[in-house]
């Protein structure tokens, strides 16, 4: 029997809540989340190596070049990744290890972890998920217009290369359901 740990993979859209889902999973549970290294300046009250891994882009790049990432991506003109050694440890350690990473990391993960729980966060629909991003106030129009075409791409391939869909129409109903599916 091992005491390795289990890796999940939890997706969506950008302003479906995945990280509110994410952050009630790890209040309620021994779960932890892997802290993603970035290419973009910290947000307001953002710290290095709680949030993000916050370095250069040519950092970055070289820790692509150095197969140091066990997926990467670049998401709205940032660089995103999941270190492997980080990663490795916490699963080694017999961790659950939750990585809340995009579409595209996520099937690089799924190639390299095909055991991996992968978990896609559903809006109720299009015209929510629209009021959600909008009610976040930080966008532009264009930025509006573009994470709302990205959406419907990302939930085909949700719908598509993910096992588990859960949709965020009812907060804690979503958290029930993600917790039961990683078993907590």
């Amino acid at each position: 029997m091992s005491n390795r740990g289990r890796l999940i993979v939890v997706s969506g859209p950008s302003g479906v809540g995945k990280g509110t889902i994410v952050a009630k999973v790890v209040q309620m549970s021994d779960a932890q989340v892997s802290v993603s290294a970035t290419t973009r300046n910290p947000g307001k009250g953002e710290q290095n190596g709680v949030n993000y891994w916050f370095i250069s882009r040519q950092e970055f790049e070289k820790r692509i070049q150095d197969g140091m990432f066990l997926e990467y991506a670049e998401v709205f003109g940032n660089l995103y990744g999941t270190m492997k050694d980080k990663t490795a440890l916490l699963l080694n350690e017999g961790k659950t290890v939750i990585l809340e990473i995009d579409v595209q990391g996520g099937l690089q993960v799924k190639t390299a972890y095909p055991d991996a729980v992968m978990i896609f966060i559903l809006p109720p629909d299009m015209a929510e998920l629209e009021r959600r991003i909008r009610s976040r106030g930080r966008d532009s129009e264009d930025t509006i217009r573009t994470r709302l075409a990205k959406a419907e791409k990302e939930i085909a391939v949700g719908k598509t290369d993910y096992k588990h869909l859960v949709v965020n129409d009812d907060l804690d109903a979503a958290v029930a359901q993600v917790m039961t599916i990683i078993g907590k």
